[in-house]
């Protein structure tokens, strides 16, 4: 049993004496040290909730040390104190505190415009599952965003994002945005930091949500105020990036496995297959068994690659889908056979050059069509156990796949 130093801090919900019952809309907003702008913010969040006629709560995620979470409470909004523990972690605190069907999320330092929460509360109506504000759609002010941020750091990684998961977002680290509370739950938040963003875009692409994006206006800070970027010192947008970049590579390890070794698996079987009965002239060239050797490698990545992508497939697969494609590839008993068959006819094609070089004394004469055929022989017996081994893998992803499910469920 932990000792009290040992559990985590207690998180505390503070209700309005004016609190909305049944909400339809929940607005949730992570806040620290926002007495400055809280006061103008939840303005605005009453204003957009009464041009819509929508019943709504305000929910703020409160970590202050200021009078930010008094502010809050006096205005009608719900406060649930917190610990200080990074921005993606005050939204996984406060998902079970969520009432409304619909989330609208974002800062609480009037960058965003809280009085235009009808556009996103319209495409969930209208059936979407998430929605993403666009300031590249919409507009910026001037000198509210760096100049770095603007036109390379969001374009370049929201590029990067496109790329990947061919989505087709503008502007993926908009804090502005929109979900379903259902949705909100199956995404299964884990990032702590500002890799939440990234991370719950990429979710949402896997999960198959339908995605929607409108434009908003970007306002500079107030007077005053300075970003928790710059509170966190110069390195902390280097630092944002990077752990953005690091969610995107995780989700996306399928992009960087499968699709490239399917290419360097079918190129080099391309060319080795041909040289098992011995050289190739095509015009100046002549392919020997130098490149056979160069083919054979590149195939055998090629295949590590595109089984630890289907590994992966079932490790992310949100209900078993990608498990039942790859188990109509590979069924078990079929698949042994076929194993057990690349490794048989690989001995046989190595077995003429090792009674040859046992013949010899140990060396090997000249080389023959019998060395090209043993190194085809030898990657049918590695490939085989290879793919022997993956099949084994793939179930135990499966079964790790299924639990997680379960667990989360």
């Amino acid at each position: 049993m932990s000792s009290p130093a040992e559990r985590p801090p207690a998180l505390r919900l503070l209700i309005p004496a004016d609190d909305v019952r049944d909400p339809e809309v929940t607005i949730l907003v992570p806040a620290s040290n926002e007495e400055l702008t809280i006061g103008r913010f939840l303005a605005w969040c009453h204003e957009g909730i009464a041009r819509g006629g929508y019943r709504a709560e305000i929910l703020i995620v409160d970590s202050s040390t200021d009078r930010t979470p008094e502010i809050a409470l006096a205005a009608g909004a719900r406060v649930l104190r917190t610990p200080r523990r990074g921005l993606g972690r005050a939204y996984i605190d406060a998902i079970p505190h969520v009432r409304g069907r619909y989330v609208i999320l974002g800062d609480a330092d009037c960058t965003y415009d809280f009085r235009e929460i009808a556009p996103f509360v319209e495409k969930l109506r209208a059936g979407c599952a998430y929605v993403m504000g666009s300031r590249f759609g919409g507009g910026i002010e001037a000198d509210a965003m760096p100049a770095l941020h603007r036109y390379v750091g969001t374009p370049v990684t929201t590029f990067i994002l496109n790329r990947i998961f061919g989505s087709r977002f503008s502007d993926i680290h908009c804090g502005m945005r929109g979900i379903t509370l259902p949705a909100l739950r199956r995404l299964d938040l884990r990032s702590q930091s500002w890799q939440y963003a990234s991370e719950m875009t990429i979710k949402a692409v896997h999960l198959g949500l339908k995605c929607a994006e409108v434009p908003i206006r970007f306002y500079k800070d107030q007077e005053g105020r300075q970003s928790h970027m710059k509170r966190s010192g110069w390195l902390e947008p280097w630092r944002a990036g990077w752990q953005n970049l690091e969610a995107m590579f995780v989700y996306g390890v399928d992009f960087f496995a499968f699709r490239p070794g399917l290419v360097l698996l079918v190129a080099g079987l391309a060319l080795m297959l041909p040289l098992t009965f011995g050289p190739i002239d095509l015009g100046w060239v002549h392919f020997q068994v130098n490149w056979m050797l160069l083919a054979m490698s590149l195939s055998l990545l090629g295949l590590s690659l595109v089984y630890f992508g289907g590994i992966v497939q079932v490790l992310l697969d949100e209900d078993g889908g990608n498990w039942r494609r790859w188990e109509s590839v590979f069924p078990y008993n079929r698949s042994l056979a076929i194993c057990g068959g690349m490794g048989l006819v690989g001995l046989a094609l190595l077995v003429p050059m090792v009674v040859t070089y046992i013949q010899h004394g140990g060396r090997l004469p000249a080389l023959s069509n019998a060395t090209y055929r043993a190194i085809t022989g030898l990657w049918l017996m590695i490939a085989g156990f290879q793919t022997f081994v993956f099949v084994l893998l793939q179930r135990v992803s499966a079964m790790v796949a299924a639990r997680l499910r379960e667990l989360n469920q």
